[in-house]
C-alpha cells in the first residue's frame, strides 16, 4: 500500500514528517549495509562476489537484500550478462552516485571522529559510575 507525501506548510516532502517517503529513502541510503555497498560502488562496477568481499561481515542475504532495495529505489543498476555461468554487475546510477557521495562523506567523518566519540563515552560512563 502506498504511503502519501506528508508535506510541510510549503507543499514540500518533510522527512520531519511520519508519513513522509523521504524517510524510507534516508533509511535506506543510510542504513549500515547500504553506506557499505554504495561506498565501495563509488569505486568502480562490482560483480556480487567481490562486493561480498570487499564490504567485511555482509552476509549474501543481507547483500542481496541491500542490493535489491537500492535498485528498487533507483541508486543502484544490475546487469546480468547472458553467459554461463551467470554473470551479474552492479554499478551506481547518477542518482545513486549522488546519495553515495553524500553518505561517504559522513562514513569518513565517523572514521576521523571516532576517538573524539570513544573520549566522550567514557567519559559519559566515568560520570554515571
Amino acid at each position: 500500500m502506498p504511503v502519501s507525501v506528508k508535506p510541510d506548510v510549503d507543499g514540500k516532502p518533510d522527512v520531519h514528517a511520519a508519513l513522509c517517503p523521504s524517510r524510507g529513502v534516508l533509511e535506506h541510503v543510510t542504513s549500515r549495509w547500504g553506506v557499505l555497498i554504495l561506498a565501495a560502488l563509488l569505486e568502480r562496477p562490482y560483480r556480487f562476489s567481490e562486493l561480498r568481499r570487499a564490504i567485511g561481515g555482509v552476509s549474501e542475504k543481507m547483500l542481496a537484500q541491500t542490493l535489491q532495495t537500492l535498485e528498487r529505489d533507483g541508486f543502484v543498476h544490475r546487469d546480468a550478462h547472458p553467459v554461463i555461468p551467470p554473470r551479474v554487475d552492479y554499478s551506481l546510477t547518477a542518482l545513486g552516485r549522488e546519495a553515495a557521495e553524500q553518505v561517504w562523506a559522513l562514513a569518513r567523518w565517523s572514521e576521523r571522529s571516532v576517538e573524539a566519540v570513544e573520549r566522550a563515552r567514557r567519559a559519559y560512563d566515568e560520570a554515571r559510575s
